[in-house]
């Protein structure tokens, strides 16, 4: 059989997991979808991850990539996968792509959710997938300093220090709040994050809408350009990944 190069979309829910990235002595999803793939397939794979989720972290639609030379069809092989997973992991399209295709450099957006609930009483059955804030936000003056961080910008501040990328230039293309009585949405597409970007604009947002910070100190905290200027991470649990755009 020919080598063929197989793009993944997996969703998952990260609350059991120890992020996206293989670690040692550690359960993560990727090291989960190499392990299902070896055991299908009968040899070793690497699958290379679009984006790195970290512990707690949930996604709808992440995207791999891996290399596979199997007689499996390309139609059967998302429930192949699937069927040597744990039930809260599953594969769903598996497409075949060109040699060339970068599944990282190729990525032209991504959308992240964060979702908290601002109700007196925890939401037991959904608080893996959430921030509970027991108090009611300021959502008109989050959405307003949400609009300042559209456009293409300088994001140091909103970075983990633990990120040494060279460039903390992103392109965010919409940052929404909306709610739905005790529920709130905040919606992040841009071309790329830095570690912890979004839980970090997110803790930022949350300031806002508690009356600590206004929505014009969101242009100051950009202009810092230091991560001490902006609000507290936002717990790992509020945050999905929605789909990645090619």
């Amino acid at each position: 059989m020919a080598v063929r190069n197989i793009k993944l979309t997996i969703a998952y829910d990260g609350s059991s997991y120890h992020g996206w990235q293989i670690q040692p002595g550690q359960q993560t999803i990727q090291g989960l979808i190499t392990d299902a793939i070896c055991a299908l397939t009968g040899s070793c794979v690497t699958v290379t991850g679009a984006s790195r989720t970290d512990a707690g972290v949930s996604a709808l639609a992440q995207a791999a990539l891996v290399k596979l030379d199997t007689p499996i069809p390309i139609e059967n092989l998302a429930k192949a996968i699937t069927d040597r997973l744990p039930p809260d992991i599953a594969v769903t399209e598996a497409v075949e792509v060109g040699d060339t295709f970068d599944i990282i450099g190729a990525v032209r957006k991504k959308l992240y959710r964060y979702t908290i609930f601002t109700g007196p009483v925890r939401p037991v059955l959904q608080i893996k997938h959430c921030w509970h804030i027991p108090a009611k936000l300021d959502i008109e003056a989050m959405k307003r300093a949400a609009e300042r961080l559209i456009g293409k910008k300088d994001f140091r501040s909103f970075a983990s220090a633990a990120d040494k990328r060279e460039s903390s230039v992103r392109t965010i293309f919409s940052c929404d709040v909306t709610c739905c009585e005790e529920w709130v949405y905040i919606d992040v597409a841009g071309d790329g994050f830095l570690y912890n970007m979004v839980r970090n604009i997110v803790g930022t947002l949350a300031e806002v809408g508690r009356g600590r910070f206004s929505a014009e100190k969101m242009d100051e905290i950009i202009t810092a350009k230091n991560r001490t200027a902006a609000g507290p991470i936002a717990p790992a649990s509020g945050l999905c990944l929605m789909w990645i755009k090619y």
